[in-house]
C-alpha cells in the first residue's frame, strides 16, 4: 500500500514517516502543495491513500483536494489541520475528503483512522461485471480471469461505466470522471466507445447506447 503524506511541517512529518512506513505500507512525503498536485493529477497515480495538510506552501490544500476528486473520487484522503473552525471541515468533508483529523492529535487515532479508511478502499476496489473484474486501485482488468490489458483511454474508461454499471452514464460525466476534465468532445468520446465496445467478449457483456441519457455497460444473460 502506497501512502502520501503531504505536510509541510519537518517534525510531525518526520514523526509520521516513522508511524506509518513498514511492512506493507511505503509513504511518501512531499511538503509543498504545487507539487502534490504535479503528483496527483493523472489517474493512476498509485496512491491508496492520502493524508494532506491544508495550509501548505505552494497550493492549498482544499485545491489539491478539489483537483484530484476532479478525476479520482475512488482514493481515500484524510485532512490533517490546524485549523479548528467548523466551515474548515465542512468545507473539506464537501470536497471529498473521507475523514478530517484536527491537530494536535494522537498518534495511535491516527494509525486507527489510516486503517480503517485502507480496509474501506481495499472493499471498494475490487469490482466485476460478468467476467470482467477490476482493480480500481491500479486500474488493471482482467477477463475470465486473465488480464485484460487495454489502452490508457480505453481503460479508464471502461473504469468509469464499470462504477456506474448498469446505469447510462452521460457524455459530459464520462469526460468529468474518466478523463479528468479535459477538454473532449462528443464525437472523440464516441470514438472511445465504439473502439471499447469492440474489444468486449461479445454475448458477455454490452455497451449499450441508451438515447437521451448516455451509455450503460452491462453483463448479458
Amino acid at each position: 500500500m502506497r501512502l502520501l503524506l503531504v505536510e509541510d511541517d519537518p517534525l510531525l512529518a518526520g514523526s509520521l514517516l516513522g508511524l506509518l512506513s513498514g511492512g506493507d505500507q511505503e509513504v511518501e512525503h512531499l511538503a509543498d502543495g504545487g507539487e502534490a498536485l504535479a503528483r496527483l493529477s493523472r489517474p493512476g497515480h498509485g496512491v491508496d491513500l492520502l493524508l494532506l495538510d491544508l495550509n501548505l506552501p505552494g497550493r492549498g490544500g482544499l485545491e489539491v483536494l478539489a483537483a484530484l476528486r476532479g478525476h479520482d473520487r475512488e482514493t481515500p484522503v484524510l485532512v490533517l489541520t490546524a485549523r479548528g473552525a467548523v466551515e474548515d471541515r465542512v468545507r473539506g468533508l464537501d470536497l471529498g475528503a473521507d475523514d478530517y483529523l484536527a491537530k494536535p492529535f494522537a498518534l495511535d487515532e491516527l494509525e486507527a483512522r489510516v486503517r480503517a479508511l485502507l480496509r474501506r478502499h481495499a472493499r471498494a476496489t475490487q469490482l466485476a461485471l460478468g467476467p470482467l473484474g477490476l482493480d480500481a486501485a491500479t486500474l488493471s482488468f482482467t477477463l475470465d480471469g486473465e488480464p485484460f490489458p487495454l489502452p490508457p483511454r480505453e481503460q479508464r474508461l471502461l473504469a468509469c461505466l464499470l462504477r456506474h454499471a448498469g446505469q447510462p452514464v452521460e457524455k459530459a460525466r464520462l469526460a468529468e470522471e474518466a478523463f479528468g476534465g479535459e477538454p473532449m468532445g462528443d464525437n472523440a468520446i464516441e470514438v472511445y466507445v465504439h473502439r471499447l465496445r469492440k474489444r468486449l467478449p461479445a454475448g458477455q457483456l454490452a455497451l449499450r447506447t441508451v438515447r437521451g441519457l448516455g451509455y450503460l455497460l452491462e453483463a448479458e444473460s
